[in-house]
């Protein structure tokens, strides 16, 4: 199958065999350059590896919305086997879908933060990062306080820096 510029025939040594002045490939360049498209797509796979990982997490826990007996609730080990596969994959659903959001609002957030300092700065280096890495941490934690703010602010920048440093490493040739 070929797409339009796509294929042996597109553009005279083009690297990829692409040809760059498609208005095609201009435009989708263009999108992906753009700050609004790098945060929606951040925070949509944020979402999903976020599903993702809640449903992973969610299936090693072993505490369930009726794990102890009250004075209203029945455990579920005396449950029929229907309900406790209905009342865990409820669960498990609830957890995914929470830790989807949390993941898809933290990658969106620091996506559109970096993108945002990126084009201020005109500069592509691991400040942007860092300090995406810090607001990102501080609003998060804003609700915890000045001195909350300080340290996401502090473990966000040094863990975005660790890893844009481990991005950035030469890679080895095989």
């Amino acid at each position: 199958m070929n797409f339009p510029g796509i294929g042996p025939s597109a553009g005279a040594g083009a690297p990829g065999g692409y040809d760059p002045n498609d208005p095609n490939i201009k435009w989708m360049t263009n999108a992906m350059e753009s700050c609004y498209a790098k945060t929606v797509l951040s925070g949509g796979a944020g979402f999903g590896l976020g599903g993702l990982f809640g449903i992973f997490m969610a299936s090693m826990a072993y505490d369930t919305p009726y794990h102890t007996a009250g004075a209203d609730k029945t455990p579920v080990s005396s449950m029929p086997w229907r309900q406790q596969l209905k009342i865990g994959f409820k669960d498990m659903g609830a957890r995914s879908f929470s830790t989807a959001k949390n993941f898809g609002m933290v990658g969106a957030l620091f996506s559109g933060i970096e993108c945002g300092i990126e084009g201020l700065r005109a500069k592509n280096d691991m400040v942007n990062g860092a300090a995406a890495g810090c607001l990102t941490g501080a609003i998060l934690a804003r609700n915890g306080g000045p001195q909350a703010a300080a340290v996401g602010c502090a473990g966000f920048a040094a863990f975005s820096t660790a890893i844009d440093a481990w991005m950035r490493q030469p890679k080895e040739e095989e």
